[in-house]
């Protein structure tokens, strides 16, 4: 039994859902949307959080807002005004409550708790296979990603993983100060990684404290101790909890897998590769699908990545896996030499020209530069090392072509 529709999403998390809810506030709203998710997203699995100086979508989930945030060191903490930007936390599970009510509240809008098992394209859309049933899309939109299927192109890619743990932690007395933000405490027993907490205070008596680390090692072990050995809070109790890895890579993913299969979310790379924040692309992302849609008929012409910026990516990420160690003070002396707003614009890839030569003349160079070279000479090795294995490839199959035609 087949049912078709205009598009089919797979996922139902901040990708798929934001998809569908910008697809409902544009011209297509009639369309048909199925959405496929095995999961009930009935738990506040994650938080989304992001810095903005506009308006965005869904800002009516946002929990808490500040206009300060901090970064702490040995030295104790600098704080840091925001200018025009906001530092934004919205949670997962009010998220996906919200977007799963506003698309079930349009008849044109189905969706199907099971998991996607494959999907094959055909001339006019393609079919995917979900519950034992197969369901036919004119597009369909594939945010399917598991941390234990990737692996990163072996010509010159990095590839880290960034592990997170974190607690909403509710005190008996007023601990908390809800007027900033702890980005980067970096008050953490160190390793060879860049490794650091942050503190998001929702209220005097309510936080989520979340460790964030490059390799799985000690992660809840860690978080306790920096709650009641560094924070000092004996008394406190858990709320909720949550946790995930998010892969960073400066490996290109493909967008368009197939004649009508378009990759989003973590799948299609939106997860910016040097920080490992993803809700504002994400947002962005969703946007040009349906400007393509609306002016092609097609969804896949949206924005390239910006090279300059994937490059900057890949150099930051050489740092972190050679010289982790390096990474406290590298982060300490962005946000001592360059304004916030010039940080965020450049995390954004939304710097001018100006902006960037500012920000990096304002950074450390010997760490870069090495980064540089190192990054250029491994780029060299792998080059030559392809085009050793194409020639010894085409060597071979000569030298069958000859045995084939009794030369030898």
């Amino acid at each position: 039994m087949s049912t078709h529709y205009d598009y089919i999403i797979l996922g139902g998390g901040l990708a798929g859902l934001s998809l569908a809810c910008q697809l409902l506030d544009s011209p297509l709203a009639d369309r048909s949307i199925l959405i496929i998710e095995p999961d009930d997203k009935e738990r506040n699995d994650r938080t989304f959080c992001f810095w903005s100086d506009r308006p965005t979508p869904f800002d009516g989930l946002i929990r808490r807002s500040w206009d300060h945030i901090r970064l702490v060191d040995e030295h104790g903490p600098r704080p840091l005004h925001l200018g025009a930007y906001r530092y934004h936390m919205i949670r997962g599970l009010d998220f996906y409550r919200h977007a799963r009510r506003a698309l079930a509240a349009h008849a044109n809008v189905t969706f199907v708790h099971a998991a996607a098992e494959h999907i094959e394209d055909g001339v006019d859309g393609a079919a995917v296979w979900a519950g034992g049933r197969r369901y036919f899309g004119r597009w369909i939109f594939d945010s399917r990603f598991r941390v234990v299927d990737f692996k990163a192109d072996p010509a010159n890619a990095d590839a880290l993983y960034q592990h997170f743990t974190g607690w909403l932690v509710e005190t008996p007395h007023d601990a908390f100060d809800p007027s900033a933000a702890t980005l980067f405490d970096f008050r953490v027993p160190s390793r060879p990684e860049l490794r650091f907490c942050y503190v998001l205070p929702v209220s005097k008596r309510q936080a989520l404290i979340e460790f964030v680390a490059l390799s799985a090692y000690q992660l809840e072990p860690t978080l306790k101790a920096y709650i009641e050995d560094t924070l000092r809070l004996s008394d406190y109790r858990i709320l909720e909890e949550e946790g995930g890895v998010s892969p960073l890579t400066d490996r290109p993913f493909p967008r368009r897998v197939s004649a009508h299969v378009m990759t989003i979310g973590t799948a299609g790379g939106r997860i910016k590769a040097s920080s490992g924040y993803a809700y504002t692309r994400i947002q962005r992302d969703s946007a040009a699908i349906v400007h393509s849609l609306l002016q092609t008929g097609q969804p896949f012409r949206v924005p390239a990545d910006s090279p300059f910026f994937r490059l900057c990516d890949a150099l930051l990420l050489h740092l972190m896996r050679e010289r982790g160690a390096t990474m406290r003070s590298i982060f300490t002396t962005m946000f001592q030499r360059n304004p916030v707003g010039r940080i965020f614009r450049f995390l954004d890839e939304s710097a001018s020209a100006l902006d960037v030569l500012l920000f990096i003349a304002h950074m450390p160079p010997r760490p870069f530069l090495q980064a540089l070279y190192d990054y250029g000479a491994e780029a060299l090795r792998h080059g030559l090392h392809d085009a050793m294995l194409k020639i010894k490839a085409g060597h071979r199959q000569f030298r069958s072509r000859l045995r084939e035609n009794s030369w030898e």
